[in-house]
């Protein structure tokens, strides 16, 4: 079992740190943001360090295996908290298709992808979405579940297929090809 949740994690530089009412607020060059602090668990913040403990005894085995595990989430939320108010996330896909492309119109991502009309879609608040060449979106934030979230939705409006690779992919992402069909009715007529 990972131990992670034990290490205190170091608030960045140019960052603002504070709690307040089972909260921790943070707030840096690209926004301000809130995390919620989970039910028995305690938040310091000391010298640049921001220390999760955990308030249940050992004694109660199933609730303090529970809470540890709780523990080393709220770590890594306080951690990508802090690297969003400071640099943001970003997720990039790409369009591939004769003709497939999107566009972003006002607050609106249009998508252009093989249906009989465009696919609309709302930019919630948070979003930045930034199309280049028509066939790359980059998708930009200060929380990285939204993020994620959001271009895991585009994505699946036109995945691709394995055919002939068209559809909607994370950058990098490999997309297996299959053979297609080979000598169309050979052997039928026998």
């Amino acid at each position: 079992m990972a131990r992670l949740g034990k290490k205190p994690v170091e608030i960045r530089e140019g960052v603002k740190v504070a709690q307040k009412e089972g909260k921790i607020l943070f707030e840096g060059s690209k926004g301000k943001l809130e995390q919620e602090i989970f039910p028995n668990l305690e938040v310091s913040i000391d010298g640049g360090m921001i220390a999760v403990k955990n308030l249940v005894s050992e004694d109660d085995r199933k609730l303090y295996r529970k809470t540890e595990a709780l523990r080393g989430l709220l770590r890594k939320l306080i951690l990508n908290t802090i690297r969003g108010v400071k640099e943001g996330f970003e997720k990039i896909l790409e369009i591939h298709g004769v003709g497939y492309k999107g566009e972003v119109k006002g607050n609106k991502l249009l998508l252009s992808v093989g249906f009989s009309i465009p696919v609309e879609l709302d930019i919630p608040k948070g979003i930045e979405i930034e199309v280049l060449k028509n066939t790359i979106i980059f998708i930009r934030g200060t929380e990285k579940q939204q993020v994620g979230n959001y271009a895991a939705v585009i994505r699946a409006i036109c995945p691709p297929e394995p055919y002939k690779g068209k559809g909607i992919r994370y950058r990098g992402e490999y997309v297996r090809h299959k053979a297609g069909k080979t000598g169309a009715g050979a052997g039928a007529a026998q």
